[in-house]
This record gives structure tokens, sequence and C-alpha cells, in this order.
């Protein structure tokens, strides 16, 4: 069996191959995972998003005047993105900036 180059192959649409090709590379997929050709972002833990002002009292467990007072105390501003009158909570994030807030000695919930 001929060597190829597996840079050249992935290159190549599969259309294009000759079957010698194609089970060459078929042949080769542990060292492509090796060279971790697949970009995938498995780093990633996925974002838990909550909605609203609702959402922020659904993260903290307090009431929706409690929630309000929160946002606007601008503590977890850093996990809120809003458009218009669209409200989207990082919650891990929020829960992360109240802590922080909370070891520097301000309050979060008034």
């Amino acid at each position: 069996m001929k060597t190829y180059n597996l840079n050249d192959l992935l290159q190549k649409h599969v259309c294009a191959m000759t079957g010698e090709e194609f089970i060459f590379l078929m042949s080769n997929l542990s060292v492509l995972s090796d060279k971790s050709i697949n970009h995938s972002t498995d780093d990633e833990k996925p974002r838990h998003l909550v909605y609203g002002i609702k959402g922020i009292a659904d993260i903290f467990g307090c009431s929706i005047p409690t929630a309000n007072r929160i946002k606007r105390s601008g503590i977890i501003d850093g996990a809120i993105t809003q458009v218009g009158r669209k409200i989207v909570i990082d919650a891990d994030l929020a829960l992360e900036l109240a802590a922080k807030a909370k070891k520097q000695g301000k309050e979060v919930c008034a």
C-alpha cells in the first residue's frame, strides 16, 4: 500500500479520492485524533442562561422586587446582556460575581 500525506488527503474532497487514498485515510484515524485536528470546544462548559427578572429571582432564590434591586445594584452587570426589554443572564457568572462582591463586603441583596 502506498503512503500518502495526511494533510493533503484532508484537504481533498472524498469524492475526488481514490479507493486506496480513502482506505489509507480511514486506517489512520487514530493518528488524526491524536493530532487534535478536530477543533471542538470540549473544554468549554455549556453556559446556563436564564431570562428576565424572574430568572435573576430564580438564581438567587429571592423575590421579584429583590431581583430588581440586585440588577439595579450593578453587581452582576458582567453577567447581564440586555437589548431593549430582553434580559439574558449567565447564571454561573452572576453567582460568581455576587460571591466576589460579598467577599469584598458589598451587600448583594438589600
